[in-house]
């Protein structure tokens, strides 16, 4: 039976045995006296009445805490797990002298004790929680390492005593804002600490990432040079989803820029002389093509070769140097391709000839103007020639494309059938300093002109590529923006309009993208 149900019944029972009981003592007490007793009927009816009254009071009275002593009994049981309440009685409730409902009772109390060990339980995991909160708080204040802490909404919300003070912002202008629109941070190339906070969102659940040679730009314009480690943390009870820590290599990396621009420094006062030799070789070439003999005119264009190359060589090293110290700024103007890429390669047949490769050209009619700097293209496409004629090695031909691309920008492919690598390596291509050590030994090169190459080309918009196979070849592929894709802003052109920031390239204006 149900435990309510059964409750009724016996307040029911009890009620019914009270009326009862009280209706055989009102005919008991007019029996006795006015049979028994023969009294005045009006003195028999007022003892009668008051007799009744009287019984009525007392068993209403054990009625009473009959009916509500489950009532009570649960009070108590309440009373009893509520926390610093001053009537809470020092021991449960005894359930089993309860007379009626007693399964109703006992069910419903365990139910207050289950619910009131939940509630303490949560009470010292929050107060357990508090406490851990409190200390991660307290450690990370004091952790010799800058150290910052942000939300799901990218917003700081903790950072050390050393991180507040690595960047040179008080905390109340750090607290509460995204970290990469507070501090001015620049990174080696397009993987960024806010397109990798983008990626955790969407796609991870945990992830840890480090960044080297990031830069710092403090509020006095000022400069440090650090690493970053970040590690996410989804959904992190604390709240601390992503923690950015910055080890600073502002002096090792600064040792390493001044050498770089020492080596860009000697390199550059090659420049003179090397533009003066050039200029002499192609004067010998024009004015004595005619009186000497063949062997001597091979002689003169392998020196205008070797001199063409030095220049690549320099121009190179020089414009890392620029690239490293955001110097290199470049100039967007409307530029037919098939010109542009032609005039390289007239200039890269002698190259070529000279090492017994044809330049093959399969470059489509109709191709629209494009929106570029012709210098930094002119090395790029300069260099690509170079690095296929390097390693052709047993090959008599390049292959030079260009065409419309399917998402509409302007792609050129320089295809080589030489040596080729493996595919693990060519994910690191475009890195700075970086050598396929398979083929170091095989050609000589400073590892620059492929970072070089991606700069540039990322500077324009476009994107690079490669696909190689050893034994087979390789395929280096850029592409660059149509003209009539460009901006208003970029189409007005100064001669400074664009320069390195960031991890790409912007406006040379007042917009700092991160």
């Amino acid at each position: 039976m149900d435990h309510s149900k059964k409750l009724k019944t016996q307040v029911y029972g009890q009620i019914a045995f009270g009326l009862l009981a009280v209706g055989a003592v009102s005919v008991g007490l007019w029996y006795i006296l006015f049979e028994q007793m023969d009294l005045d009927s009006i003195v028999a009816l007022i003892l009668a009445f008051a007799g009744i009254i009287g019984f009525a009071l007392v068993l209403g009275e054990l009625l009473t805490r009959v009916v509500l002593e489950p009532i009570q009994t649960l009070t108590n049981a309440i009373l009893h797990v509520a926390p610093n309440h001053e009537n809470a009685p020092s021991s449960p409730p005894n359930l089993d002298a309860v007379r009626i409902g007693r399964e109703l009772v006992s069910s419903m109390a365990l139910q207050i004790y289950q619910m009131a060990s939940h509630e303490s339980a949560k009470e010292v995991e929050t107060d357990s929680r508090r406490e851990s909160i409190i200390q991660a708080v307290n450690v990370v204040n004091h952790l010799p390492l800058p150290l910052f802490v942000l939300n799901s909404e990218r917003q700081i919300t903790n950072a050390s005593e050393s991180g507040i003070a690595y960047v040179g912002l008080e905390s109340g202008k750090l607290f509460g804002q995204p970290l990469e629109d507070t501090i001015r941070l620049e990174f080696p190339s397009e993987k960024t600490l806010s397109s990798w906070i983008d990626e955790c969102q969407k796609n991870k659940v945990t992830s840890t990432r480090l960044w080297e040679r990031v830069r710092v730009t403090l509020p006095d314009q000022s400069m440090k040079q650090c690493d970053i480690s970040a590690h996410y943390n989804r959904d992190n009870p604390s709240g601390a989803e992503f923690i950015i820590t910055f080890f600073d290599r502002t002096e090792r990396y600064s040792q390493d820029d001044e050498s770089l621009g020492f080596v860009a420094l000697a390199v550059h006062e090659l420049r003179t002389p090397l533009t003066m030799l050039r200029g002499y070789i192609e004067v010998l070439e024009d004015e004595l093509a005619d009186s000497v003999d063949e062997e001597m005119r091979d002689f003169m264009h392998k020196m205008n070769v070797a001199a063409a190359q030095l220049t690549i060589f320099v121009n190179n090293i020089l414009n890392v140097a620029r690239i490293e110290q955001n110097q290199l700024m470049m100039n967007l103007t409307e530029a037919d391709w098939s010109k542009t890429i032609n005039s390289v390669l007239d200039d890269m047949d002698v190259r070529a000839k000279i090492n017994g490769i044809t330049i093959e050209r399969n470059i489509d009619k109709d191709i629209p103007t494009v929106g570029i700097d012709n210098i930094s293209i002119y090395e790029v496409v300069a260099n690509l020639i170079d690095n296929a004629i390097k390693y052709s090695k047993g090959s008599e031909k390049i292959i030079v494309s260009s065409r419309v691309g399917d998402n509409g920008l302007i792609e050129t492919t320089v295809q080589d059938f030489g040596i080729g690598m493996p595919t693990s390596v060519t994910t690191n291509l475009f890195e700075k300093f970086y050598r396929n050590h398979r083929t170091r030994g095989k050609a000589a090169g400073t590892g620059l002109g492929l970072y070089l190459i991606k700069s540039i080309i990322s500077a324009h918009g476009g994107q690079v590529w490669v696909n190689s196979k050893e034994g087979e070849g390789s395929t280096f592929g850029f592409s660059v923006v149509p003209y009539s894709q460009l901006t208003d802003e970029q189409k007005q052109g100064d001669g400074k309009d664009i320069i390195r920031q960031s991890h790409g390239w912007v406006k040379n204006h007042s917009m700092y993208r991160r």
